[in-house]
This record gives structure tokens, sequence and C-alpha cells, in this order.
């Protein structure tokens, strides 16, 4: 096979070293205007190995652009006509965008194709239906060199009046520098704390710095939804005056969701005597957060007794992963609350009595190990061990994939009678 593609590759060499240059032009021009890849091939390779004047590489750039564009047109029309496609057709027609994006960010295309492949694009972003809108997102951005072109830009999604075309346009406008156009589009929409949170960084980076604050703090009383950001930036600005406000924002900041590592962290942030004062309201706050991480908080703060109390009351999970947080603090009380700890085990082993997956064999065995560590390596009771598994053992007698597992699993269980 190697031999005769050798041969067949050798009868075009030839055949292209007889034929004239204006055949040879004739029959790549032919190719590259019938077969999108092929010319942008052609653009790519002749730029590269032809020596050409900046201004010929940069129109072929802009060409290879074209040729691109042409080439993924036809899939992207029916991504945006039924609303996507295959993953196959949309990873390709992705990757091809990219692609221009990526040529368009080393700014050597020429204006005139950065305008037609813009307008191209725009039509696609309005429509909105192909499901490829963050990558023509970035290709419009990429197409943009000057702040004349991203204004054009900007206006155009303005005039689509669509809630996320007008987000991207008031972020354009802010960056150019149209304040008036920012905070008139700005304005126009203040509900969430992301909303206030853009407008006191707005203030906050042109100078006016007090009406900066104020935007935030009328924020924290209007706003709605994840608010993190809003108090973390009037905390920052308050930090080195009015310590009182300053420490309220952080503990809102705190048990908004509350965490160990928060927890860890405000305690420290406090002085003595703010501790004193904040200490029970961040306690009393704790109810509202998860079982999981009040618990890693009282095992912080040595509550062994709160801590077991909730460990009762939480689901043995279902799956053994290595971050089961749950098991890892159960394993830490086992010594002092033998018997509670037992018992939160020993449900984990659930309906003993019915068919199951090998899986969920699998599962309970790890968790039959963990009964007979307590029973024998903590509490010291091998004979209520022995009694426990000699009944479980004899129950699944006929399920064979449940006992391989358990003495694949469970130190002794073969000898268990």
């Amino acid at each position: 096979m190697a031999k005769s593609k050798t041969k067949k590759d050798t009868a075009l060499a030839e055949l292209i070293a007889a034929a004239p240059s204006t055949a040879l032009s004739e029959l790549i021009l032919n190719l590259a205007e019938n077969f999108p890849e092929i010319r942008r091939e052609c653009f790519d390779y002749l730029k590269e190995n032809t020596a050409v004047s900046k201004m010929l590489k940069r129109q072929s750039e802009g060409e290879a652009i074209m040729s691109i564009w042409a080439e993924l047109l036809p899939d992207l029309e029916d991504l945006d006509a039924y609303g996507g496609g295959p993953y196959g057709v949309e990873d390709q027609v992705w990757e091809l965008l990219y692609e221009i994006t990526k040529r368009l960010t080393s700014k050597k295309v020429d204006e005139t194709y950065r305008r037609e492949i813009l307008d191209f694009v725009l039509h696609f972003i309005k429509s909105g239906n192909s499901g490829a809108g963050d990558a023509l997102d970035e290709l419009a951005y990429a197409a943009c060199y000057s702040a004349t072109e991203l204004r054009y830009l900007a206006e155009s999604l303005e005039a689509m009046h669509d809630d996320w075309q007008t987000r991207s346009a008031r972020n354009i406008y802010r960056q150019i520098g149209d304040h008036n156009k920012y905070l008139e589009l700005r304005l126009k929409y203040m509900e969430v704390g992301a909303d206030y949170h853009d407008l006191a960084e707005f203030y906050w980076e042109t100078g006016e710095k007090e009406k900066s604050i104020q935007i935030a703090r009328k924020g924290l009383k209007k706003a709605t939804g994840r608010m993190d950001e809003l108090r973390a930036f009037v905390a920052g600005a308050q930090e080195s005056g009015d310590r009182t406000t300053w420490i309220e924002l952080q503990f809102d900041q705190t048990t908004g969701c509350l965490t160990l590592d928060k927890y860890k962290k405000f305690k420290k942030t406090c002085k003595t005597e703010e501790w004193k004062e904040y200490e029970p309201r961040l306690l009393k706050k704790m109810k509202d957060t998860g079982k999981i991480e009040q618990m890693k908080i009282h095992m912080d703060r040595k509550e062994y007794d709160s801590v077991v109390s909730l460990l009762s009351k939480c689901r043995y999970p279902q799956f053994n992963w290595d971050s089961n947080t749950d098991i890892r603090i159960a394993e830490k009380l086992e010594k002092r609350y033998p018997e509670k700890v037992l018992k939160w085990y020993l449900s984990g082993l659930g309906n003993l009595s019915s068919n199951q997956k090998r899986e969920e064999y699998a599962r309970k065995a790890e968790v039959m190990a963990k009964v007979r560590h307590m029973l024998v390596d903590v509490m010291n009771d091998e004979t209520r061990w022995k009694k426990l598994a000699a009944k479980v053992k004899n129950d699944n007698l006929r399920r064979p994939a449940f006992q391989q597992e358990f003495a694949g699993t469970v130190p002794g269980w073969k000898v268990i009678y």
C-alpha cells in the first residue's frame, strides 16, 4: 500500500512539474472557489511561504477569515433555524468560530473584513437561536479594534432591545468612557445586588467615592438576590472608617451562607468585646445552615454533644466518597459516644433482606466493616459482633454476590457461623 501511494504521489508531482503556471493557477482558483476550506488553506500556505507586502498579508488574513465563515455558515444557519443540532455539528461550528476569533485577536485584519464579519455575526446574535451565543459574542468583540468600532457594536446590541445584549452594550459604553450612555442604560434596571455593585464600582472608579458608598448602602436595603459582592464592597470601602458599620457588614457576609471557614475568619476579625456581642447572634444564625457545616463548627468549638445530636439526625450517605464529612466526623466521635455512633453506622446498612445490585452489597460491606470496628476494636464486645454478623450472614446465604462482597471487605467474615 505504501509503495502504491508513493507512485501516485510521484505521478502527481510529475504532472505539477510539467504543468504551465497558468494551468496551476486556474486549478487552484477553481478549487478555492468551490471549497472554502481549500481557499483558506491556500491563503495560509501562500502567505507564509511567499514574499509579499504587509498589505497583501493583511488582505490575505481577511480573506482567510471570510473563507472560514463560508465554511461554517451552512451549519450555523441550520443550528439557528432549528435551535441547535447534533453535538458533532455544534462542536465544529464552535471550533471554527473560535478560529476566526483567534485570528481577529492578532490585530492583523483590515477594517473592511472586520466590519463585514461583524455584520454577519450580529444577525445571528440578534436571532439568539443557534446555541452558539458565547462564541458569537466573543467573535463580535474581537472584530472591534477601536473605540469607534466598539461603539458601533454597542449601538447594534442596544438596538436589539434584549436584556442580555443591553447589558453587553452597557459594559462597552463604560469601557470606552461614554459615561452618559452607561448611566442611561444602567439606571433603567436596578434590582439585584449585582446591579448596585456595578454602579457603586463605577462611581468609585470615577472618583465619586462618597456617591459610590451611598449607592452601595442603598443596594443593601433595596436590592434582591445575591449580596456578597455588594457587602464586600461596602466593607472594603469602610474598613478604615466606621468600624461599627464595617463589622456589621462582615457579620452579614459571614452568616449569609455560613461555613466553618467563614466562622473562623469572622471570629479572627472580631476584637474581644465584639466577639462577645456577635457570638450569640452568630450561633443563632447557625441553625439556618446545613447540618454538616453546623457539625463542623460545633466540632471546632468542642461542643461534642451538639455534634452527635446532629449526626443522629443525618442520613448515612448512600455513596462512599472520601469527602463524606459526616463519616469523618463520626470517626472522631467513636470513643466518646460509641453506642450513638454504632447506631448511626447500623442505619447505613438499611434493608438486608432483599435482593440488590452488587454495588449496593459492596457499599453495605464497607458499612458492616465499620460496625465490626466499633464492636470489636472500640467497644471490645466481640460476642455481640459475632451474634450480629452470624444473623446477617445466615439471612443472606442464598445471595452469593452479597457473601462475596462481605467476605472481601469485612475481616473474618468467612469464619462467622
